[in-house]
């Protein structure tokens, strides 16, 4: 697999505009106030399907081939690849198939089947929905995209982290939440480019930690799968996102996903937005580092928006033990 360059982003970035409307960047005093410095939050869940994936869907679906297009395609995902997925499909007059795990969110799995998605239920976790849906790619012949291993999607996705240093070229540091790495990946071909010194800190959860151990040890490494953050749960780690990671991130944080719903309360509060688990880890990561980052201007990456009712209660409900906590 070819690892994008910087054009590749600028290309993509050419192919999406006609589709895709610049997602805001903007600053919360309150916080500011909680990190201790300047922070900037680019708000990916105000994409059409509340999810930063749409731009690496728009991105390689609009350079399908015709043969490509004539037998459909088929992906594996937890919600918000597959809603890019369906969403560029549609635009395109594409089948797709999206093979999902049984316990998928009852909202994205509506809002794909909305867009004309077929959508396939099998498995406990997303790795047996990928397995499944490769079986399914190979035996009927199906144009197979995957939601890491595709250098079209990580230049579609890395258009974000571009737009980000449009607006603030001087940001310092960039949070970017992990789930295959497509978009952390994407923020690193960016950000060497513009500016080598920005250090791009990729977040994952602990109870799913494939990426950030294969990270670590410069490996493919597949790891328990137990998060409650669908867009960081992966049991294994994607290899061309990887090679990209090895060669760039400068850090890698775990999070308990406590730290990970708490931050889902302070972006209602504090950003009022709805921020999807992995859409706040980035702002638990930087309240984690805020003694390091002090003066330092900061970006967060929102990937999405997509939670369910059921985990938006929880989070709200751990914010409030929280405070009862503290008093």
């Amino acid at each position: 697999m070819k690892i994008p360059e910087f054009k590749d982003v600028l290309l993509a970035q050419c192919r999406i505009r006609p589709y895709l409307r610049r997602t805001p960047l903007h600053s919360y005093p309150a916080v500011n106030q909680l990190v201790g410095t300047e922070v900037f939050i680019k708000h990916e869940n105000y994409q059409p399907v509340a999810a930063f994936k749409v731009r690496g869907g728009i991105n390689l679906i609009s350079q399908l081939s015709p043969e490509e297009r004539k037998r459909g395609v088929i992906s594996a995902s937890t919600g918000n690849h597959g809603q890019s997925v369906a969403f560029a499909a549609r635009r395109f007059g594409v089948q797709a198939r999206i093979v999902v795990p049984e316990k998928a969110n009852p909202g994205k799995v509506a809002a794909m089947q909305g867009m004309g998605a077929e959508v396939i239920f099998h498995g406990a976790a997303f790795d047996e929905a990928r397995l499944h849906c490769e079986a399914l790619a190979q035996e009927r012949g199906y144009r197979y995209i995957h939601s890491g291993d595709e250098p079209l999607l990580i230049a579609g996705v890395a258009t974000e982290v571009l737009e980000m240093l449009e607006d603030q070229p001087d940001m310092q540091v960039i949070f970017v939440p992990v789930g295959g790495g497509s978009g952390a990946a994407g923020a690193c071909i960016v950000a060497r480019v513009v500016n080598p010194r920005i250090r791009v800190i990729g977040v994952q959860s602990e109870a799913s930690p494939a990426a950030y151990q294969s990270w670590k040890q410069k490996k493919m490494v597949e790891a328990p799968n137990r998060t409650s953050a669908e867009g960081l749960a992966t049991g294994t780690a994607f290899a061309l996102p990887q090679a990209i990671l090895w060669e760039y991130l400068k850090d890698f944080i775990l999070l308990a996903d406590r730290e990970i719903l708490r931050a889902m309360a302070w972006m209602v509060e504090r950003a009022h937005t709805l921020a999807e688990a992995a859409g706040a880890a980035p702002l638990a990561a930087a309240y984690r580092l805020r003694e390091e980052l002090k003066g330092i201007k900061v970006g967060l990456v929102c990937s999405g928006g997509n939670t369910s009712l059921e985990q938006l209660k929880q989070a709200l409900l751990n914010a409030e033990c929280g405070m009862r906590i503290a008093e």
